[in-house]
């Protein structure tokens, strides 16, 4: 066995059905009782809950989180956070709300519960992406990790079966590059494989009936394994893209992951240990030991969309996007070439079936 290190990330995860409840004694314990709720436009209700269930003991309610964490709202929400005072952040939604929830935290020092309803996995992550004039930077501090993750299952029920597709394929996404990352590691690529697997299994059960409590039950774990690993390792080539097509693009961030993941995979393949490919190959179904056929065969089951051209991605887009993702020195465990990053970014576009011959 090689030498490694690997950095855990502390933060306290309650996990289960109807752990919502818990989340009263859970402030009490950290002696906070004066919490600003952070969600989304579409979350109110999910504030309106927290607000019942903490008995109106609130600071107040921000509900302006958005996709790509501009950095414009974050300076909203700071000046609301100084005309209400609280002692805390709870945020409840997905990605956007935990963001700003994590935003806000590290630039005011106080301490963050996030409570997740999709399979983002951000909440486990010391890191925020924030943009900026159609760019998008990522801050990493230890600090910017929540303080505590409350995982109620039920929160995931409703979630519409098209979301939940793309929400857990952006977690899986996660730890299919932690296998890879240049400070991987035994205990990360066992919380990795275990993660993709439990998603791959648990996903097509959900999108085929989105009221199945085991099905949910195994996705959300998953979504908690593989938040858990893009917290312990650095990423390549799969999230820079992600983050340039989200910052520069608008483009949306779950469906982008989805779309980018075997194409991403099919380009690092080459230069990925043969035996990292088998084992991940091994924990995605009818795989047949090609985990880039796994990954194609598991998406055209969730229905999910193919192209970056549905959500707006223009074909003189791929030119730009290629400059940009080639500008930068980075690690990845390919070296970025600019030709097959175009051809892979064409291929993402028009919608088609990822092939390792880029």
């Amino acid at each position: 066995m090689d030498p490694f290190e690997y950095n855990s990330t502390p933060s306290r995860v309650i996990f289960g059905n109807g752990t919502l409840s818990k989340l009263p004694e859970e402030l009490s314990q950290q002696e906070l009782d004066m919490p600003l709720l952070v969600c989304g436009a579409h979350g109110l209700g999910r504030a309106i809950q927290l607000q019942k269930l903490l008995d109106g003991k609130v600071a107040g309610t921000f509900s302006e989180a958005t996709m790509h964490t501009p950095v414009h709202i974050t300076e909203k929400a700071l000046a609301y956070v100084k005309s209400v005072g609280p002692d805390s952040i709870v945020s409840i939604g997905g990605g956007s709300s935990i963001g700003l929830g994590k935003a806000i935290s590290i630039n005011t020092g106080l301490p963050h519960i996030c409570i997740p309803t999709t399979y983002a996995g951000s909440e486990m992550t010391p890191v925020v992406g924030e943009t900026k004039n159609g760019k998008k930077t990522t801050r990493h501090d230890p600090k910017i990790l929540p303080n505590t993750v409350i995982y109620d299952v039920d929160l995931t029920m409703t979630l519409p079966a098209s979301m939940s597709a793309t929400s857990g394929i952006n977690a899986m996404a996660h730890a299919v590059e932690a296998l890879y990352a240049r400070n991987s590691n035994p205990i990360v690529a066992l919380l990795a494989l275990e993660g993709i697997k439990a998603l791959a299994l648990a996903l097509p059960q959900v999108v085929e009936n989105p009221s199945s409590s085991s099905g949910r039950q195994t996705a959300l774990y998953g979504a908690w394994l593989c938040g858990k690993v893009l917290g312990s390792v650095g990423m390549a080539l799969h999230h820079k893209l992600c983050h340039i097509l989200g910052g520069s693009f608008n483009m949306p961030h779950a469906e982008t992951h989805t779309i980018l993941l075997p194409h991403v995979l099919a380009y690092n393949a080459p230069a990925v240990p043969l035996g990292v490919m088998k084992k991940l190959a091994e924990v995605i179904p009818n795989s047949d030991g090609d985990a880039i056929k796994g990954l194609n065969l598991l998406l055209d089951k969730l229905g999910v969309k193919r192209s970056l051209k549905f959500y707006g991605f223009r074909e003189e887009d791929v030119d730009k996007a290629t400059d940009i993702v080639t500008s930068n020195v980075y690690w990845n465990p390919r070296p970025i070439v600019k030709e097959p990053i175009k051809e892979l970014l064409r291929r993402a576009w028009k919608g088609e079936q990822a092939k390792a011959d880029l």
